[in-house]
C-alpha cells in the first residue's frame, strides 16, 4: 500500500504576514490545502484571494479560541459564553470547555461556515483550531456535532481511525484508542471521509532546536511514514518585525514556510515514495460504507 501525506496549512487569515506565506506555498504547489479563518483579522485578505482564483483546496478552520495576546478575535455570533472578559474567545482549550455553552457554539460553527461561503470560497474540508472540539482537556468532546456539521455541509474532516505509535501527542495519551474508535465509526456513519492518521510535531521552538534540527526531524518522519494516508499541520509565516516581537515562537513559523521551498525536503518526499494529496483524495478513496458503519458504530458503543 502506498503512504500518501496531506500537508495543510492551518490559520489561514489569522493576519498579513500568515496569509503572504500561505499563498506562496498555495501558488507554488508546496503544500496540501490550506483551512481558513472566519474570525481572524485576515480573514478578508486570504478570502478575497482564495474566491478570485478559485481556488480548490481552501478548508474551513472551526475557530473558537484565540490564544495571542497581542493579535487577539471575537466570535461571530457574540454570545457571552464564547468570550472571557475581555470581550474575546478563551485563550485556552480548557476555558472553553469549562464555560461554553453547546447551542452556543453549533449557532457559531454555521456562522463561520456561513461567512467563507458568503466571500465565494468553495470549502473543500473542515476542521479545527487548537482542537478545541476534541475534549482533550476535561473530555468535553463536541466532536460529534462537528461531524453532523460536516455531515450536513457534505464535507471531509479532519480526524483519524488510527494512531501512529510514533507521533509524540497522540501516542502518549492513554485510554485514546476506544473513543477514536468510537469518533472514526461515527464520521463514516454519517457519510463524513477522514484521512487514516494524524501526525503532529512539537508547535513552539524546542531546547536547542535549530532549523537544521527541526528540518531533519520532519524528514527523519517521512521515512518513517505509516501506509495510507497521513495528515499534518504546519502553521507558516513570513519575516515580519511586529509577529516576531509579539507572536510567540513565530521562527518556528518561519522555519515552516522555509522548509516547503528546501531542496533536501523534496528530495525525501521522493526518496521515501511519499505522494502529495489533498482532501480530494480522501472525500473520493476514503469514504466508507454508511450502513457496515453503523453497524461497527454500534459494536463499538456496546464494548
Amino acid at each position: 500500500m502506498s503512504r500518501k501525506l496531506i500537508i495543510n496549512c492551518d490559520d489561514f487569515g489569522q493576519s498579513h504576514a500568515m496569509n503572504q506565506a500561505i499563498m506562496h506555498l498555495l501558488e507554488e504547489g508546496k503544500v496540501s490545502s490550506a483551512t481558513l479563518m472566519a474570525v481572524a483579522p485576515g480573514f478578508e485578505e486570504a478570502a478575497a484571494w482564495s474566491a478570485r482564483r478559485q481556488q480548490p483546496n481552501i478548508g474551513l478552520h472551526l475557530t473558537l479560541t484565540s490564544e495571542f495576546e497581542a493579535l487577539r478575535w471575537r466570535s461571530l455570533t457574540g454570545h457571552a459564553s464564547l468570550h472571557d472578559e475581555s470581550g474575546h474567545q478563551y485563550t485556552t482549550v480548557r476555558e472553553f470547555e469549562q464555560r461554553v455553552e453547546t447551542r452556543a457554539v453549533l449557532k457559531e460553527l454555521d456562522a463561520q461556515y456561513e461567512r467563507v461561503k458568503r466571500a465565494g470560497v468553495a470549502i473543500s474540508h473542515v476542521d479545527n483550531h487548537m482542537g478545541t472540539l476534541y475534549g482533550m482537556e476535561t473530555g468535553r468532546s463536541l466532536l460529534p456535532h462537528m461531524f453532523w456539521r460536516a455531515s450536513r455541509w457534505k464535507l471531509p474532516a479532519r480526524f483519524f481511525r488510527y494512531i501512529d505509535d510514533q507521533d509524540p501527542l497522540l501516542s502518549s495519551l492513554s485510554g485514546i484508542k476506544r473513543p477514536v474508535a468510537r469518533a472514526a465509526a461515527l464520521a463514516d456513519t454519517l457519510g463524513v471521509s477522514i484521512p487514516d492518521y494524524l501526525l503532529s510535531h512539537p508547535f513552539g521552538l524546542q531546547a536547542g532546536e535549530t532549523y537544521d534540527s527541526f528540518k531533519q526531524s520532519i524528514i527523519d518522519k517521512l521515512y518513517r511514514l505509516p501506509n495510507g494516508v497521513s495528515e499534518t499541520y504546519i502553521h507558516p509565516g513570513a519575516e515580519d518585525s511586529w509577529m516576531s516581537m509579539h507572536i510567540p515562537h513565530w521562527e518556528k513559523r518561519v522555519w515552516e514556510f522555509r522548509l516547503l521551498f528546501d531542496d533536501d525536503f523534496d528530495y525525501a518526499m521522493q526518496d521515501a515514495c511519499v505522494e502529495l494529496v489533498d482532501y480530494r483524495y480522501v472525500e473520493e478513496k476514503l469514504r466508507r460504507s454508511r450502513i457496515r458503519s453503523g453497524i461497527r458504530l454500534l459494536g463499538e458503543l456496546a464494548k
